[in-house]
């Protein structure tokens, strides 16, 4: 009935309970849920994961935010695309709030190395023939500026994807629609004070909007500041079909089919 487009099984506050989780997802009628890589050096864990179970699936790549770790090139990450159950590249992207807020206030410039890391992950994902899973923090401008200098316009021989826990302006929204990528809201979308996403959520059409947790961190509202699972995510269809002038159910029905004609390996 729901799909999870987001989350991180294989962080330690979910791995230890995985039974828990899973059993919590089924009462909660969450079907299928992808899990996220966020370095190289978790990729086989994640992948792992997806393949243990058959309503997971995996997605290969570095997170901006990381550092000190595993550079990979695009053969490595089409590589890491070719194994079973893996279905994208990602996340990856840029994301200067990180940087400048907790890493010692480094200057745009200084994020260099996280732009050539997005072109690498952008480049993998065409010649992989996957979408890209993307995360964009306080560095909107220079993600659509890189996704178009790589040709990701939404023509012939684009990757495309998936803008995930989508937090940016209407403006970002559109121009991400127009370049053929899908939006993916989380539990921010029920928090009160996220107006401006609220109206984002009325304008992505139903063909594009996907549903994610992001767990275990953004728990929605009723379960805000709680750790997040996979089972919290009809709380984020809720909060969509009460803005959208729609039932829940049709919220997990529109977003579990746009999640298979994305992924589309998914139904393989």
């Amino acid at each position: 009935m729901f799909t999870d487009s987001h989350c991180h099984l294989t962080f330690p506050e979910l791995s230890g309970d995985l039974a828990g989780v899973r059993a919590a997802m089924a009462a909660a009628r969450v079907t299928r849920a992808l899990c996220i890589s966020t370095t190289m050096e978790e990729f086989p864990s994640v992948q792992a994961l997806a393949v243990r179970f058959d309503n997971f699936w995996a997605s290969a790549g570095v997170h901006p935010d990381s550092e000190n770790v595993h550079e990979p090139s695009v053969d490595e990450l089409v590589a890491a695309t070719r194994l079973p159950r893996v279905v994208a590249v990602g996340e990856t992207g840029l994301d200067y709030y990180q940087m400048q807020e907790r890493k010692g206030g480094r200057t745009i410039a200084d994020m260099a190395w996280q732009r050539t890391r997005f072109r690498t992950h952008i480049r993998a994902a065409r010649t992989a023939g996957v979408p890209l899973i993307i995360h964009t923090r306080a560095a909107s401008d220079d993600t659509l500026a890189i996704l178009r200098e790589e040709g990701e316009d939404g023509g012939q021989g684009s990757a495309g994807g998936v803008f995930h826990c989508f937090t940016e302006t209407r403006a970002v929204a559109r121009a991400a629609l127009d370049m053929g990528f899908y939006v993916s809201l989380s539990g921010i979308v029920t928090f009160k004070n996220a107006r401006e996403l609220h109206e984002v959520a009325t304008l992505v059409p139903d063909d594009r909007l996907l549903i994610e947790t992001d767990a275990p961190y953004l728990a929605p509202v009723p379960h805000r500041g709680k750790l997040n699972t996979p089972a919290y995510v009809p709380h984020v269809a809720a909060r969509l079909a009460e803005l959208r002038g729609t039932t829940a159910e049709r919220i997990g029905q529109i977003t579990s089919d746009n999640f298979t004609r994305l992924f589309s390996r998914v139904s393989t």
